[in-house]
């Protein structure tokens, strides 16, 4: 049976059902006689993800891998990025060899570095005995590794050779993304100019904002090419601040992340992310020593509905963020939107926008 409700589509909502072929979208029929208050919208796209239901995709495991993404999969999010943290160069390459082939089954969308090129000042929750200069052979060994797996990779801009890291990211179809960086305006700045089209989960693990020395935050929101990543939760930024974003930039630059690391979805208690001890309490992960933010216990879902309710994002504006945005940052061509030709990965919404049921490739997934 064909989904029917409020369907928010690039033009605008129709009250309707999405029509279906098989595994693809072939078209929004408009029937203003559909009753409910349910929302359909895409799939989710998630690009920076370290896991759920107790698994992490940071140690390179194949299994918890799996476990992470099918967890995520059951909250909405159909197309997902592996992200790693800083660690040595044999564990990135394990982990690109365990997880290339679950990439090809459909299993991953890609993998994400997040590190271990990043400032020592802003590493946050990353282990610091791991970050260090990049190194363009490192850099063609995990890529040639991947066979078109590694899809992005965070990088701060004041490291010693990092323009070169960039370019030579881009030229290679990675997408290099500024994050967890203490560089200045003009430093970031020259991180864009050299091919960075991303930036990790804004205004977390950056120098803030002066009006004297505007940072990397104001860099790369004021650079067109520059898609902003955002946490949204209420731990890692407030709900204003999201609000403020998307007035200033727009959804069309924006994807909303969960950062999720192993908790998500689990009870409270303590965990482990990039090896280092982490406490969760209270909806919040942090180090055990430091008390540094470690990721979040969000799912899309949450994102989603945090956005909307939360920061007063509009329906159409979330499903940007979400999915459309995300899908367009990494060149994924087959999701992202409820379009014609599209497979037909879509998340259905109560009237609340909470979760009730996934598909994915035309095959319902969840039920909740």
């Amino acid at each position: 049976m064909s989904p029917t409700g409020n369907i928010v589509t690039p033009d605008g909502i129709v009250r309707g059902e999405v029509l279906l072929d098989g595994d693809r979208i072939v078209g929004v029929q408009a029937d203003a006689t559909v009753e409910g208050d349910t929302y359909i919208v895409p799939g989710f796209v998630d690009i920076h993800c370290h896991g759920g239901d107790g698994a992490s995709y940071t140690v390179g495991d194949a299994e918890q891998a799996i476990v992470a993404a099918e967890f995520h999969l059951r909250h909405g999010t159909t197309s997902t990025l592996a992200s790693l943290v800083s660690s040595p160069k044999d564990l990135m390459v394990k982990a690109v060899e365990a997880f290339t082939p679950l990439v090809a089954d459909g299993i991953l969308a890609g993998i994400h570095f997040e590190g271990p090129y990043l400032a020592s000042s802003r590493c946050g929750a990353q282990n610091p005995a791991y970050l260090r200069d990049p190194d363009l052979a490192e850099l063609a060994e995990l890529i040639d590794a991947g066979e078109g797996s590694v899809k992005m990779m965070t990088i701060a801009p004041e490291r010693e050779g990092a323009a070169e890291a960039i370019a030579y990211l881009v030229s290679r179809g990675v997408v290099a993304s500024i994050g967890h960086t203490d560089a200045s305006y003009e430093v970031a700045k020259a991180g864009v100019a050299a091919g960075a089209t991303a930036s990790t989960h804004v205004f977390n693990g950056m120098r803030p904002i002066g009006h004297r020395d505007p940072g990397p935050v104001v860099a790369v929101m004021d650079s067109p090419e520059v898609v902003c990543e955002f946490i949204v939760d209420p731990v890692h930024l407030h709900m204003g601040t999201v609000s403020f974003a998307v007035n200033a930039i727009g959804a069309d630059r924006i994807a909303a992340v969960t950062d999720a690391m192993s908790a998500t979805g689990m009870p409270e208690g303590e965990y482990e992310l990039g090896g280092l001890k982490v406490r969760v309490a209270e909806g919040a992960a942090r180090l055990v020593e430091g008390g540094s933010i470690a990721g979040s216990t969000i799912t899309m879902a949450d994102a989603f509905r945090n956005a909307v309710h939360g920061a007063g994002v509009s329906v159409e504006d979330a499903v940007r963020m979400t999915a459309t945005t995300p899908a367009r940052l990494l060149g994924l061509s087959d999701v992202g939107s409820l379009t014609h030709g599209l497979r037909a990965d879509l998340v259905e919404l109560d009237g609340d926008l909470n979760l009730r049921r996934v598909m994915r490739a035309g095959v319902w997934v969840h039920e909740a």
